[in-house]
C-alpha cells in the first residue's frame, strides 16, 4: 500500500506530533524563564511570576502528555483500519482468483 501524506489519519497524527514538539518547546522554554525568575529573585524566595510559571509548565505538561495519549490513539486506530483494509483487500483479490 502506498503512503499519502493527504489520508486524514496520517495528517491528524502528524499534526499532534508538531504540537507535541511545539509543547515540547514551550515547556522548555517556560523552564528557563522559570531558573532566570528564581535566580533573579536573589534569596528572597519565589515571586509571583514564580508560581505563575510553574502554574504554566504544569499545564503545558499536562496538555502535553493528552497530545501524547490522543497520537498514541490515533496511530492505534490507523494500524487497525490499515490492517482490515490490507485483509479485505487480500480477500478480495482471493476472491478474484477463484
Amino acid at each position: 500500500m502506498s503512503k499519502e501524506p493527504t489520508k486524514p489519519s496520517e495528517s491528524l497524527v502528524q499534526d499532534l506530533l508538531a504540537e507535541r514538539r511545539e509543547l515540547k518547546v514551550a515547556v522548555e522554554r517556560l523552564k528557563l524563564q522559570l531558573t532566570d525568575a528564581e535566580a533573579a529573585g536573589g534569596g528572597s524566595g519565589p515571586g509571583p511570576r514564580v508560581k505563575e510559571l510553574q502554574d504554566e509548565v504544569e499545564r503545558l505538561r499536562y496538555q502535553l502528555a493528552s497530545a501524547r495519549a490522543e497520537a498514541t490513539n490515533l496511530r492505534e486506530e490507523r494500524d487497525h483500519l490499515r490492517s482490515g483494509v490490507e485483509k479485505a483487500l487480500s480477500q478480495l483479490s482471493a476472491d478474484e482468483e477463484e
